[in-house]
């Protein structure tokens, strides 16, 4: 061909870069590479062989391209034959915290806290049905009618949830959920989460083995806080992580990581959270980190926090203090174990030390908005005392959040009980004399090494 016509033929750069060349351009590398000399390298040798192979084959039946062009193309290539496409450069992009693919041609994306469309899309819905079966085959899952919905997690971390018609009236929908960065204190700090007192009185918490609850709505940061706040549990104690999907990295040395599992295929096999809440009783566990309580398993966590394993975590659904103890309450009472409703208010009342509610704000900032302890008489109704509470100012034309924390000095009985912790107190939380007599002298954010 000559080059006049090359050109002619390639003068729209959408054209260039259609999805159908992508497509075109792959099958001719799959024709032209040796896969089981392939199967032999490692996955850099790979895709370096590849886009050396799809780079000549440009080079020799391809239009006539732009640099950057041609480096887009056959990356767009490469990614097609060995990772997950349109997804690869998302997926590589730290920006980026949730990917929705709502059908072959409508994908969104989640940037600091807020959803974008892109530009971009699937050729059609068999590549998208290919992507999928890449994404479940890698944790022995498989996708069809029979099997319509599947949970799965990436060997990176991400957790993913597939749909597909007859559940889905759009299409196959593919949900990415990317692992979150671990975050220590300070730097949620600095990024506005929390103020310093409270960063200090929270440390102070988890030392002292005060059980706390973290609160808060889909993407407002809780296991994000959770894994910031366990870096203050002392080296020396045994920790068991319990999760559906393992996202917690905590920094100490003596950790057990448990992870659920769904059920196969034939519907047997399944291993739930309250399983392993079970099972990690056995195990001589000095605390016990629970990614979110959702059902029974939350009778099984409030009765270890009951019977010796205090400074345990744990995360739950909520849209503020006053609701995370009725959605405790809820989720012990769809245990197999009937009690009644007053005892498992007692047992909330006991087990529960603190609530730490988080929030997300319209600008996207994620937050703590109030940490509370909980009162509680036996027989008596759970009341919810703030310690800390965060007063936003009225929302201006930019929707960015600012306001302040407000603190509120403790009560007695919770100074006493970190003050026999051997842990002091924030001047700003130390509104009431230490049971010595003296003033609480001022905390510090400090994991258990440096103590």
């Amino acid at each position: 061909m000559a080059l006049k016509d090359r050109l002619d033929d390639d003068r729209s750069s959408s054209d260039r870069m259609s999805k159908s060349t992508v497509q075109h351009w792959r099958q001719r590398l799959l024709e032209e590479v040796n896969l089981d000399e392939l199967a032999r390298l490692t996955m850099a040798q790979r895709r370096a062989r590849l886009e050396k192979v799809v780079g000549l084959l440009v080079t020799r039946e391809g239009p006539v391209l732009a640099a950057g062009e041609r480096a887009g193309l056959i990356r767009r290539v490469v990614d097609e034959a060995l990772g997950l496409g349109v997804l690869e450069p998302l997926l590589a992009d730290p920006t980026v915290t949730e990917i929705m693919v709502n059908g072959p041609d409508s994908i969104f994306v989640e940037r600091a806290g807020r959803v974008h469309r892109l530009d971009a899309g699937f050729a059609n819905e068999d590549q998208l049905y290919q992507t999928i079966d890449r994404i479940v085959a890698q944790v022995n899952r498989r996708v069809d009618e029979s099997s319509p919905m599947v949970d799965a997690r990436l060997p990176t971390g991400e957790r993913v949830n597939v749909i597909i018609p007859p559940l889905s009236l759009v299409g196959p929908i593919l949900t990415i959920r990317r692992f979150p960065r671990s975050y220590s204190v300070e730097e949620l700090v600095s990024l506005g989460s929390m103020d310093q007192a409270t960063g200090m009185l929270l440390a102070a918490f988890v030392r002292a083995r005060l059980n706390l609850v973290i609160a808060g709505g889909t993407g407002t940061g809780k296991t994000t806080m959770l894994n910031a706040l366990s870096a203050f549990v002392p080296e020396s104690e045994r920790i068991v992580t319990i999760e559906d999907s393992a996202e917690l990295r905590l920094k100490q040395e003596h950790v057990l990581s448990l992870e659920s599992r769904p059920a196969n295929i034939e519907g047997k096999g399944a291993i739930t959270i309250r399983d392993l809440v079970r099972n990690a009783l056995r195990m001589r566990p000095d605390r016990i980190i629970v990614g979110e309580v959702r059902g029974g398993e939350t009778l099984d966590m409030l009765q270890a926090m009951n019977t010796g394993h205090d400074g345990s975590l744990v995360t739950v659904h909520a849209n503020s203090t006053e609701d995370a103890v009725y959605r405790l309450q809820t989720l012990a009472s769809m245990s197999d174990v009937r009690l009644p409703f007053e005892a498992i208010r007692d047992q909330i009342g006991s087990a529960v030390d603190v609530i730490v509610q988080l929030a997300r704000g319209p600008d996207g900032s994620r937050r703590i908005v109030e940490v509370a302890m909980l009162e509680h008489a036996r027989r008596g109704e759970i009341t919810t005392r703030p310690v800390m509470r965060f007063e936003s100012d009225p929302i201006g034309a930019d929707r960015v959040v600012r306001g302040r924390f407000r603190p509120v000095p403790l009560p007695r009985d919770l100074l006493t009980k970190l003050f026999h912790a051997g842990e002091s107190v924030p001047p700003a939380f130390a509104g009431a004399p230490s049971p010595n007599g003296t003033a609480h002298p001022g905390g510090r954010l400090r994991g258990e090494q440096s103590s």
